[in-house]
């Protein structure tokens, strides 16, 4: 960090160092703090935007608590980069999302004043409300704040939160960061209150004109503050946070430092719950990310002076698996008035945008609210409705439930677009799709399938959609192998496979994404290699005839060994009394961190390499006729 440019924030190594200047020197501190973000970011990449719209409340929590004892939760992590400058790394933010790098959002393991992890929304208050409790217990004299914002007040989680914590007497501080967003605009009837509150003259004029009689003596004081209350109870959502058992303050602007350190302190030191309420922009101090903040959520590099972000050089054309989708689900919205898309908060990355644009009556952003958003898939079904939830496998795990019960147990048809299956690169372990074969495969009624590439893709939904009951189709992150998508749609046989290539002694049975890279496996072993498809019903006939011709078999897929197809394929061999000789290679049983998809994929052993040195390992390689030219060809329909 270059001292001139920098001679505040150069000096602070740590919290400590900042709660040794003096306050007047805090809108110095925020204004270096910004122009660093920027300039760290612009040469890595990252979250961006919210980073910026909380500067000024970093600098005022960490030089008002005394962290790391005193405990900050960050909400999602969007916001957290100002927290990780400040606190001890501010020479290593380059290296964010990168392998061996800082965590694109807070981790335990890689700080003490990352006091949570944390990746998915909402869970702030419930993380700092349980550490209050404990620290009570404990007779652990601790301050515990979280601040909650991006989006993440859309979710029934902070409220579950909220109503449990205002039952109760520890000192917390709930800071809600309110700035209209998340990755995308926010949605539902919380955020137009609170928006009406933001752009209310009257209120904010009322209280403006108030401040210097309010200080000017206690009785004063005393009157203006019952006055207050009942002016909130009139124009002012505070009633709802303050019937929860929350002291409400606010809302102040999120972006003026002596008002915050002056609220906050007055917060700090007042026993219980307490809500604070600030107004931030996202993007805030960037003119680009101020105009476009759904662009500079998260970015590549980009050039600070202009905002521009180079366009990325593609190893692979054609479109992705999330725009496949996205052009699907607007075909058969044309075809098929029944369908409905669902996405919690996630319009932009589950490729929805167009079809909000031509279907704006049949588009349902619910805001982060996994869970509703699946029940409310199934209350849709049951009046006839053909609903397409457009999730992230990550954020399906929050919702496993109401999959459960609330569709599968119904047999609704529900169909299940899953983005993101498998490891996703920069933002690690929090964000993998890691599970949700394993978590579905044991649903019954469940259809799963798992495309190898485009074109299987974009019938596979349509086959799910076809489907009279809960189905769901699993796709990785970015392109793949650059198959021609055939425009029409056709459903497919349930349940069946296809055979890419016929080989000798070993037969890969290969899941999604792994079947393409298993093609070279499969060639450089003379290895039989079948498309399996389905994850569930699997084809139990190809299975029976794989093991009666083929010694070894291996099973291949991007999901958690533990519950996922390979466990399924040990589970009808053994059901049908069938001794087979099988590996099973996938995820093993950790979290592979944070890197490039393909820098993750070569971590857990899924790339052609791993994969053909857990083969050799396993059965040797003497008895294999390498072939130098596989010529494969699927052989199936």
């Amino acid at each position: 960090m270059n001292e001139q440019h920098y001679p505040l924030l150069s000096s602070i190594e740590s919290p400590a160092d900042l709660r040794e200047l003096d306050e007047e020197l805090l809108p110095q501190v925020a204004d270096e703090l910004r122009r660093y973000l920027i300039e760290s970011v612009a040469a890595s990449g990252g979250h961006f935007g919210a980073g910026l719209g909380c500067v000024e409340l970093t600098v005022a929590l960490h030089f008002l608590y005394e962290t790391p004892d005193d405990r900050i939760v960050w909400d999602v992590g969007h916001q957290a980069y100002p927290h990780k400058i400040l606190c001890e790394r501010a020479g290593s933010i380059t290296t964010i999302k990168q392998k061996l790098g800082l965590a694109p959002f807070p981790k335990r393991s890689e700080s003490e004043y990352d006091t949570f992890g944390t990746g998915h929304s909402s869970t702030s208050i419930s993380a700092a409300l349980g550490m209050a409790a404990a620290s009570d217990l404990q007779d652990v004299d601790r301050k515990c704040v979280a601040i909650i914002g991006d989006g993440a007040m859309t979710a029934g989680m902070a409220y579950e939160a909220l109503n449990h914590g205002g039952d109760l007497d520890h000192d917390l501080l709930v800071v809600l960061n309110e700035n209209q967003m998340s990755i995308s605009p926010n949605v539902g009837a919380m955020t137009k209150m609170l928006g009406r509150l933001m752009s209310g003259p009257t209120v904010t004029g009322i209280r403006e004109r108030g401040k210097s009689l309010m200080h000017r003596n206690s009785r004063t004081w005393r009157f203006m503050s019952r006055w207050e209350e009942h002016i909130k109870g009139m124009v002012m959502p505070s009633t709802l946070f303050e019937e929860l058992g929350f002291n409400y303050l606010g809302p102040i602007d999120g972006h003026d430092i002596p008002t915050l350190v002056r609220t906050i302190r007055t917060a700090r030191d007042v026993h219980g719950p307490n809500l604070l309420h600030i107004i931030t922009e996202k993007g805030k101090g960037y003119e680009p990310a101020e105009k476009d903040p759904v662009k500079y959520h998260a970015v590549g590099p980009f050039n600070p002076e202009t905002g521009v972000v180079p366009k990325a050089v593609k190893e692979k054309t054609g479109p992705t698996y999330t725009e496949i989708f996205g052009e699907w689900v607007c075909d058969m919205a044309e075809q098929d008035k029944r369908l409905l898309a669902i996405t919690p908060a996630m319009r932009e990355g589950s490729g929805l945008v167009e079809f909000h644009r031509r279907f704006p009556e049949r588009y349902f952003d619910v805001g982060i609210a996994e869970q509703h958003s699946v029940t409310l898939a199934a209350g849709m079904a049951c009046e006839n409705a053909h609903p397409v939830v457009a999730i992230y496998s990550t954020f399906l795990q929050r919702a496993y439930d109401q999959m459960i019960h609330d569709v599968a147990l119904q047999d609704l048809p529900v169909l299940f677009a899953i983005d993101r299956a498998g490891l996703v690169g920069p933002d690690g372990p929090t964000h993998a799709g890691s599970f949700d074969l394993s978590f579905m495969r044991c649903i019954p009624g469940m259809v799963i399938m798992a495309p190898a590439d485009e074109n299987e893709c974009r019938q596979m939904l349509y086959t799910g959609f076809c489907y009279d009951g809960p189905a769901a189709v699993r796709y990785p992150r970015g392109r793949g192998p650059g198959v021609e998508v055939q425009k029409k749609m056709t459903e497919l046989p349930l349940g069946k496979s296809v055979t890419v290539a016929h080989g000798n002694e070993i037969a890969i049975l290969a899941f999604g994404s792994m079947v393409e890279t298993c093609s070279k496996v499969a060639g450089q072993l003379n290895a039989t290699l079948i498309n399996m498809r389905f994850v569930k019903p699997l084809d139990r006939e190809a299975i029976i005839a794989a093991a009666a011709k083929h010694p070894h078999l291996v099973t291949v897929e991007e999901n958690a060994i533990a519950g996922g197809a390979g466990s399924g394929v040990n589970e009808l061999l053994a059901s049908e009394g069938l001794k087979a000789e099988i590996l099973n290679i996938g995820l093993e049983d950790n979290y592979i961190q944070h890197g490039t998809r393909e820098e993750c994929l070569h971590q857990a052993g899924l790339d052609s390499e791993g994969i053909l040195a857990r083969i050799v390992r396993r059965f040797g390689a003497s008895k294999h006729r390498p072939v130098p030219d596989s010529g494969m060809r699927q052989t199936g329909a």
